[in-house]
């Protein structure tokens, strides 16, 4: 059985379940089709591994890296020390299903749709931080540790806008916990480590090395449109989703989330930059959902380049319903209308619209350019909020 989370070419997948992936899929398009709900994207919260504070759960970056040596000892390799430092704290996320038959896969009627990759950012807590197409749809979920152990997990928190998720295991003796690092200092060319569970269980905490070979990728991509992605040769295949990218001081700097599967193309692997990730990751935690900015509209993603060139109208994002009272009503902005741009910046589909969107938060003004009518108007809106799933 095929992966459940076949929605891209970008081979943004979970991986078979817990058997080797032999062939991959060829590209497909990355329109999505159909209505697209009200575009949005993540409030910006204080960056910061986690530590307590009164109530809340506070998302901070480790100041100290674990691996302070570039080199390991008697001259080996520094991705060995990397392996053996991050590689406790990185698990296998199985996703189960119901299969319509009480009798295949289990007594309950559930069976393995799919797995993927997690790792541990709270030991004390037992927080797992993953992509939200991993579990998609999940009716159970199950999480194999390094020492052996599968434990049921649940979720605390899932927003499909940024494909992040995070889990929650309970009987956290003896875990091991990552530390965070700064996506933002990354350069290109520096070196990084992937480790996760190509293929499933069988292939667990698999290593591959490699180096960054770009810091501001954009994928036409849902979920992963709203970041600047990180790009990287290191090898990262179905069922590495969710798991960490590493830097050479043994910190994650990523979460490994796509690959370009397009035959001819090798060593294109993409990462959402964990300082990014960290704000969404918070909210999720503390409040079980992510809050989001939103024009609060919605958008028909069948309004292509094409159609509109042969309309003689602009390229954008075709409004189809405004949301009474909301921030696009607010700003004179009614269904029919086509966005061309934010803030000067063009806008030619959706995702562009939510990848702009991302730089902002709720209650920020934005100019929006507009066409109707054969004419286009700018106005200026307040950004809405709305929350994830």
């Amino acid at each position: 059985m095929d992966d459940y989370d076949d929605r891209d070419n970008f081979g943004r997948r979970s991986g078979k379940p817990r058997i080797v992936s032999t062939v991959l899929l060829a590209v497909i398009s990355a329109v999505l089709g159909g209505l697209i709900a009200v575009i949005l994207v993540p409030a910006v919260y204080p960056q910061g591994n986690y530590l307590e504070s009164g109530n809340k759960v506070v998302v901070q970056q480790g100041e100290n890296p674990p691996i302070t040596s570039s080199g390991a000892t008697g001259g080996e390799s520094p991705v060995i020390n990397i392996a053996s430092t991050v590689g406790p704290a990185v698990v296998g996320v199985a996703n189960f299903q119901y299969s319509g038959n009480i009798f295949a896969g289990s007594s309950d009627g559930l069976s393995e749709a799919g797995s993927g990759s997690g790792f541990i950012i709270n030991a004390a807590h037992g927080y797992i931080v993953t992509n939200y197409h991993v579990i998609g749809d999940a009716e159970k979920i199950m999480i194999s540790l390094a020492d052996g152990r599968d434990v049921p997990g649940t979720l605390v928190g899932g927003d499909p806008r940024t494909d992040l998720a995070v889990l929650k295991i309970d009987g956290t003796k003896e875990l091991a916990a990552v530390q965070l690092g700064d996506s933002a200092a990354l350069k290109v060319g520096e070196s990084v480590v992937a480790i996760g569970n190509p293929g499933g269980q069988d292939f667990a905490r698999t290593v591959t090395a490699g180096v960054v070979s770009a810091t501001d990728r954009f994928l036409q991509l849902q979920g992963e449109a709203s970041f600047n992605l990180i790009q990287t040769d290191a090898a990262i295949n179905p069922g590495n989703s969710g798991g960490p990218l590493v830097n050479y001081s043994g910190q994650v700097v990523g979460i490994n989330s796509a690959k370009n599967d397009t035959q001819g193309f090798e060593g294109m692997g993409f990462a959402i930059p964990i300082s990014d990730a960290l704000p969404v990751i918070q909210q999720l935690i503390e409040k079980g959902f992510a809050s989001h900015p939103a024009l609060q509209i919605n958008i028909d993603d069948r309004y292509t380049e094409e159609y509109a060139s042969f309309k003689d109208w602009p390229a954008g994002c075709y409004i189809t319903s405004v949301e009474n009272g909301e921030a696009a009503a607010k700003a004179g902005i009614q269904a029919g209308d086509i966005i061309t741009a934010i803030n000067g910046t063009a806008i030619t589909n959706s995702l562009e619209l939510t990848h702009e969107l991302f730089k902002y938060k709720p209650g920020d003004k934005v100019s929006v350019s507009y066409f109707r009518g054969g004419s286009t108007y700018k106005t200026d809106a307040v950004l809405g909020e709305i929350r994830s799933e």
